[in-house]
Formats: C-alpha cells, sequence, structure tokens
C-alpha cells in the first residue's frame, strides 16, 4: 500500500514562490507517471496541474503553463512543485498522486495566496 505524504504549503504573498514537496512510500512508485492536483475552495473540483513520467517528461495544465515546475527524484521516492508567480486564483489544498488507478489520497498541503 503506497502511502501519499505532501508538504511545503503556507501562505504567500502574490508573485511569491513556494515549493511543495511529495513522498511515496513503496517500491512501485518509479514504474508510474505521477501528477500534482488541487482543489480550491468552494466545493470546486479536484484538477491536475503538472504531471511528470518516469522519464521525465512533463505536461502542465494551461493555469500553471510557464510558473509551476514539476520534477521527480525516484531514489527519494519524491515528486516536487516549484511554483512562481504565485497568484490568489492558486489558492488551493494541493495534492500528489499517480495519474491513472489513484492511490489513497494524502491529507494535500494547503496553499494561500493573499496579501
Amino acid at each position: 500500500q503506497v502511502q501519499l505524504v505532501e508538504s511545503g504549503g503556507g501562505l504567500v504573498q502574490p508573485g511569491g514562490s513556494l515549493r511543495l514537496s511529495c513522498f511515496a512510500s513503496g517500491s512501485v512508485f518509479v514504474g508510474y507517471t505521477m501528477g500534482w492536483y488541487r482543489r480550491a475552495p468552494g466545493g470546486k473540483e479536484r484538477e491536475q496541474v503538472a504531471r511528470v513520467t518516469t522519464s521525465g517528461t512533463t505536461v502542465y495544465a494551461d493555469s500553471v503553463k510557464g510558473r509551476f515546475t514539476i520534477s521527480r527524484d525516484n531514489a527519494k521516492k519524491m515528486v516536487y512543485l516549484q511554483m512562481d508567480s504565485l497568484n490568489p486564483e492558486d489558492t488551493a489544498n494541493y495534492y500528489c498522486n499517480r495519474v491513472v488507478a489513484y492511490w489513497d489520497w494524502g491529507q494535500g498541503t494547503q496553499v494561500t495566496v493573499s496579501s
């Protein structure tokens, strides 16, 4: 069973940066494309913002393209999300998971962008 633990969120001013981290326990991590997702307040659906394949190919949602960078370290079982030029619309709880047949979701890490 894979457990996902996200960290690195916080309160940041518009234009600021944060780096999120996700640790995925279990050896199966290295075999899957991993994604970062977010759920904004107000009952919005969870959306995928970025994904990275096992070989490092990345894809981004249009809303974050050019501002966010996803990466992974297979040896450490970690996935990262560097977020720059943050704006209030990025406020959400952020989660990581594989992109198909989700594992159980972790608690996520809250990102709040506000002045």
